[in-house]
C-alpha cells in the first residue's frame, strides 16, 4: 500500500470519524483480513494495489481469490469498500463512509 502509514487513521481522527481497525481478521475460520475495519459497523475499507499493473488483485487466480474473500463478506453481513491507494490519499473513501452512518 503506497498511502503513508498511520494516514487513514489520521485522517479519520482529524475528521471526527471512528478510527479503524488495521488488518482486522474478519472471518471466524480463514485467516482473511480488511485493510481497515470498522467491527461494530461491519463497515470494512480495502485498499487495492497494483491496478495499473499485471499484480497479484489483477492475475486470475489473485483476482478468484478475492472474490471469495469479499462474497463470504457480503454472506457474514459486512460492507466492504474498495479503492486504489490514490484514491485513499485523495480522500476520496470518507464520503462514502459517512453515508454508511460513521
Amino acid at each position: 500500500m503506497s498511502c503513508q502509514e498511520g494516514f487513514v487513521e489520521k485522517l479519520c481522527e482529524s475528521l471526527g470519524l471512528p478510527v479503524p481497525e488495521r488488518e482486522y481478521r474478519f472471518h471466524p475460520k480463514r485467516r482473511w483480513r480488511f485493510d481497515y475495519a470498522w467491527p461494530d459497523k461491519k463497515i470494512a475499507v480495502e485498499v487495492e494495489g497494483g491496478a495499473w499493473i499485471y499484480g497479484r488483485h489483477n492475475h486470475p487466480n489473485g483476482f478468484l481469490k478475492d472474490m471469495e474473500k469479499y462474497n463470504s463478506a457480503v454472506v457474514l453481513g459486512w460492507r466492504v469498500l474498495r479503492y486504489t491507494p490514490q484514491q485513499i490519499t485523495q480522500g476520496v473513501w470518507i464520503e462514502d463512509l459517512k453515508s454508511l452512518g460513521l
